[in-house]
């Protein structure tokens, strides 16, 4: 009787309310029963159970009248309870039936079972990090970050390109945090999933519980804030989430594919306010690195795959070709292991070339126009929203010319796309650009010493 009626209340909540404000506040509760006239809940935090108390009680103590019940009050204690089936609804068995039990701290999908972030991938933790020269930086900031108590550094804010580690770092604070403190409420999801969370509370007439729940963190992670670059309104719903949790000393971790400073159509006040804490830098992994990262890769490959050897040579063949992309080295392991296995043969490194070609194909070409923009601004030490400027000073113009003629000589891109990569100028810019570093080249040791230091570091 009691599961049928909440069931009938749920119902009218949804539709009354909309998808996301039911999800947020009224899923995560467990209706315990009827007890003297008072509807019993429990709910997952003392936070989300005095939300809906104050917001929700005397609809919920409504609907519950309308459905036959005769309730004069609403009751939330804090607790973790699982959840009946409501009425007409099978209770499915679990998707892991018969495997072994997650660990609790990686049964919390989201980081916290209450907070609406994004899935947390069980395998990226700080355990299976490999740490090197590129990243030792970022991991120990992670590390200090997910240990809690005070922290010196506030945002704490990770950039690189692609398959570098920042989100693995991510996750791997979300979980060190859940275990040391199961109750922190930690809350991961990328900055596309903030804004479409923010536009759902605008359409709904919902923005105080967003603003109550994204400002109740413990700690907030947003992945890819270059996302938000544009969005006048997402900024501003954004910089305040961001001084709210700064006041109240609550941790904030960002990343994004390039510094602060750089992401062009995002608001100076953000940037700011981003470079406040520490910005950390993911470089490109080196070779020891990638060689360390097969290495563990491969370790636990072989539990999966104890059938199929891996013969010498092969883990420093892909780490000296594979150079740019974490994951696209780890998936090319991974489908040695998967296709030696299947066929049944020793993986050598005539097979991992034959198995490997089109992946080894598209690293022939790997240098791309941010990696030399990146590389000519670290190396000439000026920043790279001054390559791409209209600056003409000799300081810039040089460094910028250089950019273009390795641009010109390392990548297949034509002509006007590098003018329009380096600021939008035209094609006969680089034309001249070009011509001129070939010239000095011939007649000025530094010039050419520099230009051949850059080239050695962007196809290493």
């Amino acid at each position: 009787m009691k599961t049928d009626v909440w069931g009938s209340v749920q119902d009218r909540l949804r539709d009354d309310l909309g998808a996301d404000a039911y999800k947020n506040w009224i899923e995560p509760l467990v209706f315990e029963g009827f007890e003297a006239n008072v509807a019993r809940f429990k709910a997952p935090t003392g936070f989300l159970g005095n939300w809906v108390s104050r917001n929700y009680s005397d609809k919920i103590q409504m609907l519950f009248s309308e459905h036959g019940a005769d309730v004069a009050r609403v009751e939330f204690a804090t607790g973790v309870a699982k959840k009946a089936a409501t009425a007409g609804t099978a209770n499915p068995a679990p998707a892991n039936a018969g495997k072994p039990a997650v660990p609790a701290a990686q049964s919390q999908a989201t980081g916290s079972p209450e907070l609406p972030g994004a899935p947390l991938d069980a395998r990226f933790t700080f355990d299976a990090f490999v740490v090197g020269k590129p990243n030792e930086l970022a991991h120990a900031a992670a590390r200090r970050v997910a240990e809690g108590g005070p922290v010196t550094f506030n945002p704490l804010f990770l950039y690189g390109g692609v398959g570098l580690g920042k989100t693995h770092l991510m996750h791997a604070i979300a979980w060190e945090a859940r275990r040391r403190d199961p109750n922190a409420r930690v809350l991961y999801l990328s900055a596309e999933q903030f804004m479409y969370r923010f536009v759902q509370a605008l359409r709904f007439k919902d923005t105080m519980s967003f603003k109550e729940l994204f400002r109740s963190v413990d700690i907030l992670m947003v992945d890819d804030v270059q996302f938000i670059a544009g969005k006048d309104s997402t900024q501003d719903e954004f910089f305040h989430t961001f001084n709210a949790l700064v006041d109240q000393n609550k941790q904030i971790v960002i990343s994004a594919d390039r510094a602060p400073g750089e992401i062009d159509g995002l608001e100076e006040r953000i940037k700011s306010r981003l470079q406040w804490g520490l910005v950390v830098d993911l470089h490109p992994t080196d070779y020891e690195l990638r060689l360390g990262i097969l290495q563990t890769k491969a370790e636990s490959q072989a539990q999966h795959y104890p059938e199929v050897s891996i013969a010498p040579g092969v883990l420093e063949f892909l780490a000296h070709r594979i150079s740019t992309n974490v994951r696209v080295l780890e998936g090319a392991l991974t489908r040695l292991y998967a296709f030696a296995s299947l066929v049944g043969r020793e993986v050598t490194l005539d097979v991992a070339q034959e198995c490997l070609a089109d992946i080894l194909r598209a690293t022939d070409r790997k240098v791309t126009i941010d990696e030399i923009i990146r590389k000519v601004a670290d190396h000439y030490n000026i920043r790279m929203t001054d390559i791409l400027s209209a600056k003409r000073a000799r300081a810039v113009a040089r460094p910028r010319q250089v950019g273009m003629f390795l641009a010109k000589t390392l990548t297949s891109k034509s002509l006007p796309e590098i003018g329009r990569r380096f600021g939008g100028r035209d094609h006969t810019t680089v034309i001249h650009a070009v011509k001129k570093i070939e010239e000095l080249r011939a007649i000025d040791s530094q010039i050419a010493e520099d230009v051949e230091m850059l080239r050695r570091m962007l196809e290493a």
